[in-house]
Parts: structure tokens; C-alpha cells; sequence
């Protein structure tokens, strides 16, 4: 064998593998849309959400396989992460709505045209649901 054959088989049988990940985790996602009756727009966000992260393991395996050190990577992610975690630090809602997504859709039954209650020890708020998005309800 040569030099880089293990490395490509490697890294096309890891494409392989995530392309049907990703394909059966859009079907688990199309049927939770069927059953819960979701609008389409919001699974075609969340389905966006799962393909990044099936991306960025793809990503991160991929610099395994052709020899970045996990200490090299370790120290690129954590660099990165610091650098998202300062930008997030003002617009941390951002990230919480896009987690809160998630968890709405897959743990939570609430669709469009539905009436919510937010519950305070001030206020209470009540209203209807007019759009479910990764950023806002």
C-alpha cells in the first residue's frame, strides 16, 4: 500500500458511514414531524443543526485519521471555543434558543397556533404561537 491509500479508505468509509447517519437522522427527524404535525420550516432548521454537527464530528475525525495529534487538535478547539464563547458572551440567548430549539422539538409538543403561558413571580405572560425558529418562539 502506499503512502496516503489507508488514509483515503479510511476517510471515504468515514463519509460513507456519516452520509448514513445523517440520512437516517433526517428520517427520524421527518417522522417526529409527521407524528407531532410540526410546520416545515422548523424542521428544516433543526435539520440544518444535526447536519453541522454530523459536519463537525466529519470534520474532527477526518484530521484524526490523516495525523493531526489530538493534542494539536485539542488546542485548535480550544482556541476556537474561546473565541466563540467571548462572542456568545453577549449574545449568549443566541445559543440557549438554539439548544432550546432542539429540545422543543424532540421533547416538547408545541405547535403553531398553540396558546403558551411563561409563569412569573411578577408577571405572568400569555400568548400564541405565531412562529417556532432556532432563534425565537
Amino acid at each position: 500500500m502506499g503512502k496516503y491509500e489507508l488514509q483515503i479508505i479510511e476517510s471515504a468509509i468515514l463519509v460513507l458511514v456519516l452520509i448514513i447517519a445523517s440520512k437516517i437522522f433526517q428520517r427520524v427527524i421527518d417522522k417526529a414531524a409527521v407524528r407531532f404535525n410540526y410546520h416545515k420550516s422548523r424542521v428544516k432548521m433543526v435539520k440544518k443543526v444535526i447536519n453541522f454537527l454530523f459536519s463537525a464530528v466529519l470534520v474532527v475525525i477526518l484530521f484524526l485519521i490523516w495525523g493531526i495529534a489530538p493534542s494539536q487538535l485539542i488546542g485548535y478547539v480550544a482556541s476556537l471555543l474561546t473565541v466563540v464563547g467571548i462572542a456568545f458572551l453577549a449574545q449568549w440567548s443566541v445559543l440557549s434558543n438554539i439548544t432550546s430549539t432542539l429540545i422543543i422539538f424532540f421533547n416538547h409538543q408545541v405547535n403553531i397556533g398553540d396558546t403558551i403561558a411563561i409563569l412569573d413571580k411578577d408577571y405572568n405572560i400569555e400568548g400564541k404561537v405565531s412562529d417556532i425558529g432556532i432563534f425565537f418562539i
